[in-house]
C-alpha cells in the first residue's frame, strides 16, 4: 500500500506502508542514533512526535524483550528508508514490522529520510501527518495544521504512572550489598525503564510518583532525595510540577534529566525557548566547563533553559558542543542539579553512567 507523510507547510514524502495501516498527526522530529530503534520507540519523551530515522535501514536486528523503556510504543509514527523484512539477532521475538502493527502505530518506508531531515533543519520541526492511501496532499496538509501543537496537550499527564510504586530491581540490578542504599522518590514525568535501573545500580531506594503528588506527600516520604524523570512536551506546560519542584526547593537536595532539568530551571525562575529542530541521538558532545572533558551523549530534547535569563545562584556547568547550548546547570548555595542529556543511555553512549553515582555523593554531602 502507498503511504505519504505531509508535513503542514504541504511538503510531502511519498513511500510504502508498513506498520498498522492508520493515520496519525504529530510533530515530525529526526533521530540520528544508529542503533536502538526499539529503545527510541517506546521513550515516553516521543509522545505526540512523529520520528524519523536518519540512519539507512532499521530492523536488521528486529525486536526483543529487554529494550523496550515503557510499557507501550510511545511514537505517533515511524518513518525510514529502509525496513528490514527479517531479524537477525538471537535476540530477536519478531520484526519491527509486526512490532509496529501490533501496537497500532503506522509506519512509512522507502521514504527519503534524508530529504525529510534536511528540510525540517532548515524550516524547523513541524507537525505532519502519516496517511495510507491517495488522498489530496492538500487535505492532509490541512489536517496536519489543525492538529494540536506540543504545547497545547498534556503530555506529561498522559504517561506517568497511575500511581506510586516502589521500584523492585531485576536480577543484576542491585547495587552492591555494602553500599547502605538511599531513599529517594522519583517524579515519573515519562521515565525511562533504565534510568530506574541505573539508579538502583547506584544504591538507590526508589519510590516512583505520578507527576501530580504535591510537595507536601514527598516530604512525608522521608526520601534523602529527589530525581525529576525525561518527559514529554513543552516544560512550560507542566505548570503543576513546576509550582511542586519549587516548594521543594531548599528542603531536599534535588537532581533532574532533560524534562526534569527544564522543569528545574522554571522551578527556580529561568526561561525554556523552543529550539529550531531539537537534539535527538547518540552522539552530541557535552563539554564539562569545570573539567574540560568532553563526553558523547545521548539526547531527545526539542527545548532549552535560556542562557541570558537565568536566576541569581544558577549557573550553567556543562554545554554543548554543536551549538552552545546549555547541557547541565547547578545551584551554588542549594543542593541542586541537572543535566539535559540522557545519562542512561537506551540508546547511546555510556561516558555519563557515573552521574547517578555523582547523584549520590551529592545527596551524602548535603546539608538539608
Amino acid at each position: 500500500m502507498s503511504a505519504l507523510l505531509v508535513l503542514e507547510d504541504g511538503r510531502a514524502f511519498p513511500g510504502r506502508s508498513c506498520g498498522a495501516p492508520v493515520e496519525k498527526t504529530g510533530e515530525v522530529v529526526f533521530n540520528t542514533s544508529m542503533t536502538g530503534y526499539q529503545e527510541i520507540l517506546t521513550d515516553p519523551s516521543y509522545r505526540g512526535q512523529i520520528v524519523v530515522m536518519t540512519v539507512p535501514e532499521v530492523g536488521n536486528y528486529g525486536v526483543n524483550d529487554e529494550d523496550p523503556q515503557s510499557g507501550r510504543i510511545q511514537v505517533e509514527g515511524f518513518v525510514v528508508r529502509s525496513m528490514s523484512e527479517i531479524s537477525s539477532n538471537w535476540r530477536a521475538r519478531g520484526t519491527l514490522d509486526g512490532y509496529l502493527k501490533q501496537a497500532g502505530i503506522p509506519g512509512i518506508t522507502d521514504v527519503d529520510t534524508r530529504a525529510v531531515t534536511r528540510h525540517i533543519r532548515s524550516q524547523g520541526a513541524m507537525r505532519g501527518i502519516l496517511a495510507h492511501g491517495t488522498e489530496s496532499v492538500d487535505r492532509l496538509a490541512a489536517r496536519a495544521r489543525s492538529s494540536p501543537r506540543l504545547e497545547q496537550q498534556d503530555l506529561v499527564g498522559a504517561v506517568t504512572c497511575p500511581r506510586a510504586f516502589r521500584y523492585v530491581p531485576g536480577p543484576g540490578e542491585s547495587a552492591d550489598a555494602t553500599i547502605p542504599p538511599i531513599p529517594i522518590a522519583a517524579f515519573d514525568l515519562g521515565m525511562k525503564s533504565n534510568i530506574l535501573r541505573r539508579l538502583s545500580l547506584s544504591g538507590f531506594d526508589v519510590t516512583v510518583l505520578p507527576a501530580t503528588t504535591s510537595a507536601e506527600t514527598v516530604l512525608a516520604l522521608g526520601a534523602r532525595g529527589v530525581f525529576l524523570s525525561n518527559g514529554p512536551g513543552d516544560p512550560a506546560a507542566a505548570t503543576g510540577v513546576v509550582q511542586t519542584t519549587r516548594e521543594l526547593v531548599g528542603k531536599v537536595p534535588l537532581f533532574g534529566i532533560c524534562l526534569g532539568h527544564q522543569i528545574l530551571a522554571l522551578a527556580l525562575g529561568a526561561r525554556t525557548f523552543n529550539l529550531k529542530f531539537g537534539h535527538r541521538g547518540g552522539n552530541q558532545p557535552v563539554k564539562d566547563l569545570a573539567s574540560g572533558r568532553v563526553l558523547i551523549t545521548a539526547q531527545n530534547h526539542g527545548y532549552s533553559v535560556d542562557p541570558d535569563r537565568l536566576p541569581t545562584g544558577l549557573e550553567v556547568t556543562q554545554i554543548n558542543l554543536n551549538d552552545g547550548t546549555v547541557e547541565g546547570i547547578r545551584h551554588r548555595d542549594l543542593p541542586i542539579l541537572a543535566v539535559q542529556y540522557h545519562p542512561e543511555a537506551s540508546p547511546g553512549p555510556q561516558d555519563s553512567y557515573p552521574l547517578f553515582d555523582s547523584f549520590r555523593d551529592f545527596i551524602l554531602a548535603a546539608r538539608v
